[in-house]
Order: structure tokens, then sequence, then C-alpha cells
């Protein structure tokens, strides 16, 4: 057994992103103190901002009806996450406001109703501009809609890009190739780096490591080979691979021909795969936030709290949509696009991935053994390998 000349780099402090998530940015609604005292008057009596309804008083800074008062207090205190099932822009008025929770709490809001948790911000000492939302100790980060979605939502998408252990470019740094040829050795080693780069992506993403261990594990096993293909479209890897692997496989393993007919198609789906991501130009932002899709999956068997997992890949869902409007919006279909190359992904089985690739690093260890070991050691990791012949 030789150790594989790369080492892991040391897992980064996993909360340094609490501050950054903290401090979301302002809102960029003012709080509409004055207008709504003088303009939503019926009758002397004074509407609820958010349906219409009569007002019962002013609640977490608006004037609002019982029932959205009771509303926003049980969705912030239980730090509750909704989805639209339409366009995120449901019409909430007195006889609309139950059909769709996620667009009320957005209005909600909208409108200015401060999440509790801050009598200074009750009795007027600090300015709205400056509210920090009230963070859920067991799932910190998540809250709702956020007072400032598109600031938000960027600086996931930073902090995302942030925990990539390396610049791609970087793959390939120190493998042996004359004449820039790559061998199924260099192969191999560059196989074991996108996976170790996949997991160390993992462990220093927001979120991930605030799960349970034991959900992390569920997480990782489950979608560790989706990860290694998006890696594996992301860098630089030679279009001669499929042929190398091919020659590998069929000398080392004396296939039948049955199997061996199977083994290239598999070869073949997995090429195609990382071409037709490479065919989209998916850009670094919009990898990092398909790889977090494809993490916070509630597919995974045994997690703690599906829903809450869920919702993180909800919040991916809409960072990503976010992002491709702003940066290519000449191009409306592109987050669709995206987004429907990963069902996908799921055609490559993590059997055919470990065939492939690691089977000649790790014999007949596990992936999901070797991941396991990855998350619980919290150490920099070598990887263990029988050499490449």
């Amino acid at each position: 057994m030789t150790a594989l000349p790369f080492k892991i780099i040391s897992e980064r402090k996993i909360n340094r992103y609490a501050g950054n998530m903290a401090l979301v940015a302002a809102p960029t609604w003012r709080e509409n103190t004055d207008s709504q005292e003088d303009t939503s008057e019926k009758n002397g009596q004074i509407e609820c901002a958010v349906c219409g309804d009569k007002s019962s008083g002013k609640h977490y800074g608006v004037f609002t009806c019982e029932g959205c008062k009771s509303f926003f207090k049980r969705s912030v205190r239980r730090n509750l996450t909704y989805t639209c099932r339409a366009s995120r822009n449901c019409p909430i008025d007195q006889h609309h406001r139950n059909q769709c929770q996620y667009c009320r709490l957005k209005k909600c809001l909208k409108v200015g109703m401060r999440r509790e948790g801050s009598t200074a911000v009750q009795r007027g000492r600090i300015p709205p501009t400056q509210v920090v939302p009230q963070q859920n100790p067991s799932h910190p980060g998540v809250n709702g809609e956020g007072s400032n979605g598109h600031s938000y939502l960027s600086g996931f998408i930073a902090l995302l890009l942030r925990a990539e252990p390396y610049p791609t470019t970087r793959f390939q740094q120190g493998l042996n190739m004359p004449c820039g040829i790559m061998g199924i050795e260099n192969i191999c080693e560059l196989a074991a780096r996108l996976l170790f780069s996949a997991v160390e992506w993992a462990r220093n993403i927001p979120f991930f490591p605030d799960l349970a261990v034991t959900d992390q594990v569920a997480l990782l096993r489950l979608v560790w080979s989706e990860l290694f293909v998006l890696n594996a479209a992301q860098c630089p890897m030679p279009l001669q691979v499929a042929p190398l692997l091919a020659t590998a496989g069929i000398h080392s393993n004396h296939m039948s021909p049955d199997r061996m007919v199977s083994f290239m198609d598999n070869i073949r789906i997995f090429q195609e795969q990382v071409e037709k991501l490479r065919s989209l130009h998916v850009d670094a932002a919009e990898f990092a936030c398909l790889k977090a899709i494809v993490l916070f999956t509630s597919d995974a068997s045994g997690l703690t709290d599906p829903t809450y997992i869920e919702s993180l890949q909800e919040k991916t869902q809409c960072a990503l949509e976010e992002y491709s409007r702003n940066q290519y919006p000449n191009q409306p279909t592109r987050f669709g696009k995206l987004l429907l190359r990963l069902p996908s992904l799921r055609s490559i089985s993590s059997s055919v991935v470990e065939q492939l690739f690691f089977v000649r690093l790790v014999g007949k260890t596990p992936i999901e053994t070797l991941l396991r070991d990855m998350l619980l050691s919290g150490t920099p990791t070598s990887w263990p390998y029988l050499p490449c012949s």
C-alpha cells in the first residue's frame, strides 16, 4: 500500500461563515410608519398592511389583523420555511391570505414586520435598516425570505465558492504526464483528487457542518458520485479519459462479451454527461449551486430532519435562479436547463463510478466507508490505494 502523493487540505473552521450569514443585508423597503396611519384607513378603521382586513393594532412594527399577527408569530418562532406552488407572486388579501403561506410571509416581511427577539427594535431605538434577523440555534442562518433576498443569496453563493479547497485549474498540478499525455495512473490520482475536493468542499459550506454527523454521512453516501461527475465536468479532464478507461478495464478484468458491452456503455454515459454539462458553459458559481442542490437532498434515508434539508435545497435553487437571471439576462431558459441536467446525473450509478475510477485505487474497500472515515476523522486525510497497474 502506498500513499497517494496528495493530501487533502486541512479542515477550515466550520463556523467561519456564521458571522457572514447572520449579518443579512438591510432591507430595500422602508418601514411605512407614516403612510400606514394616513393611507390605510377605511371608515376610521386602520387596515391590516398585509391582507387589508381590519387591523387590531400595531404588531411587530406594523398595523396588522390578528390573523396575520398570529401567522407571522408562528412562522418566526418555529422558523418555518414555506414553498410557493405558483410563481411566488400570489395575491394576499382577506379572501386569499390562507392559500399561500410562502407569499403571505413574504408580504409580512415586505411591509416591514420585524422578527421578534430585539426589544431595541420594538422600542424604536434601532433603525429598521440595521435589523439582524434572529437565528434558530439548531439551524443557523435559515430565515424564510431574509431581510434582503438579493444580498442574502449572493452572499450564500460567495460562501459556497469560498469553500472550494483549491481552483479547478490546479487539479492536474503535480501529475506526471510526459508530453502532456494522461495515463491511467494519472486518471486514478485525478479521480481521487476530485472526490477529495467534493468531500472537503461539503465540510466547509454553510449549514452542512451543523448537521448531525449521521446526516452528513447519509447525504454524502447517497450523492458522492453525482458530486464527482460535477467536479469532473468542471475540471479540465482531457477527452482521452474514456478510451484509457476502456482499455485498462478490458485488459485488467478479462470481461465476458456481455460485461464488456455494459462496461463500454457506462463509459459512454459518463462521458456524455460530462460533455453535456460542459456544453452549457457552466460557471464556477453555477457549479457550486448545482453541487449544493445535489447535496441537500431529502431522499437520503435516516435523516434527522428531512424537511430542513429540503429547505436548504430550495434556498440553493433560489440562489441559482437569481444568479442566472442577473448574470445571464439574455438566457431566460438557462436556470431551467441547468436544473434539468441534475436528474440525468443519477443515470450513472455510484457503483459504475466506483468501477470506472476507484477499484484500482481502493481494491475491495467501499467508497462509502472511506467517505465516512473522512467525515469522522476531522483531520487531513491521505488516500491509501493499490497502485494502478
